[in-house]
């Protein structure tokens, strides 16, 4: 099979709008969540049957086996901190029990992990010929901390429309490491990958582009830099792997955080970026680390975002069941429902236990609602937090609000019930989330995003 459509399945998260009013959060629970597109169930059966006719076999999904694979490809040997192999052995070992992954999950699988590994190789030769790539200094980032699914992905962008910062790009996050050979100015073919990729997306489910618009170029979160040591919630919200994310859970992820670190050290030599720009960062993942995240990035400033957990849950619990039925035959809804009710609650948790080590100066929080009802004066609260001047960058926002206007009029929508949960279920858990932060309840009849 052709590369990009490897890359798509792996990476392209299929999106679904069914009928009915937008977020509706209460339906009748016999509604079944969307089954997954022909295209890939086309690309499992060929699969199966050549594996059946013998022209192709299951990927070896055992730690060895990759490593050597990416050595051999390579001709290196050194993975940097190799701490990353304890979590890989924990994924790998919850893929084999409790994924259930079909041929085409199997076989991404051994793609994304031949892929990373390479990376990590490729990384560290960087680091040996051009040490001064890791003498980089990376000053006082801004960064956003919030569940999936609550405006972290807008405030992000709105964000990196300021030239003042530094933002990884689409590309950048799929492959954060240059190839070797690449040269400043040079032709880089991770780009070239990218637009591909964002191609197939579209041809393959067209609502992509409603839902996340995106291109090689526009700004994207770190999540594939935390991946590079085997770790993230894109995997629990990939595969069927709750081991795995209760193992992470309970683990120092320093290691993840400072290999993170020097990868925007690296990406920053690459763009050729002052490196007295700070960071703009995002991805949900870092509220379950956010102690291990201050510890590597001390002068940090944190904006959090907040918003209705009925309508993040849900709106979770969609968009990791349209992963999750890419890779297996076995998906359940209600499952799905659970672990991710679960999850929103355990990252609330971790985020308001970190908040109380950390000086008020250095957070602000920003509402769902804020954001929707009057961005220019939530974007206003934040640049006064930051001490920065708002108006030379609010020509290039107010341009990103109106290309993304006419996107966002189609909407992605889901319901509590496809997952067997309720309104009443979700607010037992994360009440108290509601009251403590003021947050407002959505009308059911828009609650979605």
């Amino acid at each position: 099979m052709a590369t990009c459509g490897a890359q798509l399945i792996a990476y392209a998260a299929l999106r679904y709008r069914n009928g009915g009013e937008r977020g509706q959060a209460i339906r009748d629970s016999t509604i079944q969540p969307p089954r997954r597109t022909r295209f890939v169930d086309a690309v499992n059966f060929t699969m199966r049957m050549s594996r059946r006719a013998g022209l192709s076999r299951a990927p070896e999904l055992e730690m060895q086996a990759l490593i050597d694979a990416a050595c051999e490809k390579t001709g290196l040997s050194d993975f940097g901190n190799r701490w990353f192999e304890e979590p890989f052995a924990v994924l790998l070992a919850a893929i084999a029990e409790e994924a259930r992954l079909n041929e085409v999950g199997q076989w991404l699988a051994g793609v994304q992990f031949r892929k990373l590994l390479v990376d990590r190789l490729w990384a560290q030769q960087w680091f040996a010929e051009h040490p001064e790539i890791l003498a980089r200094p990376l000053p006082h980032p801004v960064i956003i901390v919030g569940p999936m699914r609550s405006g972290t992905t807008r405030l992000h962008r709105l964000l990196s429309a300021d030239q003042r910062f530094s933002h990884l790009r689409h590309f950048e996050t799929i492959s954060p490491v240059p190839r070797p050979g690449f040269t400043h100015g040079g032709p880089d073919p991770r780009i070239a990958l990218s637009a591909r990729l964002c191609r197939a997306a579209r041809m393959s489910n067209p609502r992509i582009s409603a839902i996340h618009p995106t291109g090689p170029m526009q700004p994207e979160e770190e999540l594939g830099l935390l991946v590079q040591s085997m770790w993230s919630m894109k995997h629990e919200a990939q595969w069927n792997v709750p081991s795995y994310g209760r193992w992470c859970e309970e683990q120092d992820a320093r290691p993840v955080y400072e290999h993170m670190a020097r990868l925007l050290k690296l990406i920053g030599w690459s763009q050729q970026s002052s490196s007295l720009r700070p960071w703009i960062l995002k991805t949900p993942q870092h509220m379950m680390d956010l102690p291990t995240l201050l510890e590597v990035f001390p002068d940090a400033r944190l904006i959090f975002t907040h918003r209705d957990p009925v309508a993040v849950v849900g709106s979770a619990a969609s968009l990791a069941w349209n992963q999750t039925i890419i890779h297996t035959d076995h998906a359940d809804a209600a499952r799905v429902g659970q672990q991710w009710l679960r999850k929103t609650r355990v990252l609330i948790e971790r985020m308001r236990a970190a908040r109380d080590a950390i000086p008020k100066e250095r957070m602000i929080d920003v509402h769902f609602e804020d954001m929707d009802r009057d961005w220019r004066s939530a974007m206003g609260r934040i640049y006064d937090f930051l001490d920065l001047d708002i108006e030379p960058v609010l020509p290039a926002m107010a341009e990103y609000q109106e290309m993304t206007g006419s996107a966002k009029r189609r909407r992605h929508v889901y319901s509590l019930g496809e997952f067997g949960l309720t309104e009443g279920q979700v607010m037992e858990q994360l009440g108290d989330y509601v009251a403590t932060y003021d947050i407002a309840m959505e009308p059911r009849l828009r609650a979605a995003g």
